[in-house]
């Protein structure tokens, strides 16, 4: 039951901080925030993200990319260019990894605006460090498993961020509904997304990526949308005026 509760915990935590700071504020600007929370966040998506912690600036820009490029050769991540899941994930990890270790050459409108914490990137996203959270994962584990399938979790929990991604990125452009006409094939995975706190209204996403409201039918219920509104009422967070966002560039994100 603990084992239970600690990867239902780190799942939500994980994703939270993957489509409210990542994504939301870093790939697409849909709020500002201070230097100070930027930081905060920072390490908010380390502590829940651990093993499989991905750089918020190499993020932004890879993600940035996925919608200037849908669907096409050049898309990071497109189902409709690899073989299956699997090989979809290893074709994500070189395109994050080129960006990270700057390797791969990004035109200057991906990145601007882009959350950047080069020192504690630098740190955190070591061998080393991804080798200690899976020791503690692993200690967990042993500690407070009661049976040898929930050992079953434990390769979900080392790859948590990556998984997520993957979920979205692979059946939310092969399966589910559109609500809106675009040059692509996403859709909307889950009519009521309890699994993946707004993400899986992925056609909404590319209809109007820089909405801070995923959800647009009744049915739809985003519940990250609230919390962006309290953070804005608690001025964690600053939202745009007149629906202009602070992203930049040319509109494709």
């Amino acid at each position: 039951m603990i084992i239970l509760i600690f990867f239902i915990a780190l799942w939500y935590s994980s994703l939270f901080c993957q489509t409210f700071f990542h994504h939301r504020y870093g790939a697409h600007g849909a709020f500002k925030m201070s230097k100070g929370w930027e930081k905060f966040f920072f390490i908010l998506s380390f502590i829940t993200q651990g093993s499989s912690y991905l750089s918020p600036r190499a993020y932004a820009i890879m993600h940035r990319m996925h919608h200037a490029y849908t669907d096409t050769e050049d898309d990071p991540h497109s189902p409709q260019y690899s073989k299956n899941l699997f090989d979809m994930m290893m074709q994500t990890w070189k395109s994050y990894a080129g960006i990270l270790n700057n390797t791969t050459p990004v035109d200057k409108k991906f990145t601007k605006n882009v959350p950047d914490w080069p020192v504690f990137d630098k740190i955190v996203g070591t061998r080393a460090v991804r080798i200690m959270w899976a020791i503690i994962y692993l200690l967990i584990f042993i500690k407070f498993s009661t049976s040898p399938w929930q050992y079953l979790f434990f390769p979900f929990v080392i790859l948590m961020a990556p998984v997520h991604g993957a979920i979205v990125n692979w059946y939310a452009h092969r399966y589910g509904y559109q609500n809106f006409e675009v040059k692509n094939t996403s859709s909307n995975l889950l009519g009521f997304d309890f699994l993946m706190l707004g993400e899986s209204y992925h056609n909404n996403h590319h209809k109007n990526p820089s909405s801070i409201n995923f959800g647009k039918k009744w049915h739809e219920f985003d519940p990250i949308y609230p919390i962006i509104k309290l953070f804005a009422f608690l001025h964690i967070i600053q939202l745009p005026k007149n629906n202009v966002t602070f992203a930049g560039g040319d509109g494709v994100w």
